[in-house]
């Protein structure tokens, strides 16, 4: 029955395109890890090499930071595929397009401290960045985001957490599956998932 339900449900889902966002150093890049071993294909370009900061690589596409400047065509190839759109480009995504949206969510001082590591190692001035007001600019960015995702009719949305993938992945993995209609392989996207690189723990 689950081989029939499966057979019925991919051609809905090859005309969607899969969206993995949130916040810069939120995980996005270990969830499309995590759904190409499932079996979606990324939509990627691999300009951006892997580093000490994403050693798994970045699985990002350079035309989706042009979407605010209107690069839209190459959507028609990103159905049925995921691809990576960071937080503020979402309200760039043209309305024609169906999307199914897997949003991700981290502790707020995680994500702070992973940026920093990350602009120490590239030689960036942190002197001059204020964790408390770059939170405050955070918090009040999604809330804004997400007041806009759930205003839209051509998408659906989940949200998962970052440290919850990491500590007990299996609940969420299923309802990833569940989300993008049963089309994954769940045991392969437990295979990838690697606790080693949760190397900005939150402690509080």
């Amino acid at each position: 029955m689950r081989s029939l339900i499966r057979k019925r449900r991919k051609p809905a889902l090859r005309q969607t395109v899969i969206v993995v966002s949130g916040l810069p150093r939120s995980g996005t890049s270990m969830m499309m890890k995590m759904l190409e071993a499932g079996g979606i294909p990324p939509l990627t370009d691999e300009i951006r090499a892997a580093d000490d900061d994403n050693p798994k690589g970045y699985y990002e596409f350079e035309r989706v930071k042009k979407l605010d400047k209107g690069d839209t065509a190459w959507l028609s190839e990103a159905r049925g595929k995921a691809v990576k759109v960071i937080s503020a480009l979402l309200k760039h995504l043209p309305s024609e397009y169906q999307y199914k949206v897997i949003f991700i969510r981290r502790h707020m001082s995680e994500i702070l401290a992973s940026q920093k590591k990350m602009l120490i190692r590239r030689g960036k001035d942190t002197d001059s960045i204020n964790d408390a007001m770059m939170a405050e600019h955070f918090e009040r960015h999604l809330k804004d985001v997400e007041n806009w995702l759930r205003s839209q009719s051509n998408l659906s949305v989940l949200y998962v957490h970052y440290s919850d993938l990491l500590s007990d992945p299996w609940p969420d993995i299923k309802r990833i599956d569940e989300f993008l209609e049963n089309e994954l392989d769940t045991r392969k996207i437990c295979d990838v998932i690697d606790p080693n690189l949760y190397r900005n723990r939150n402690t509080t």
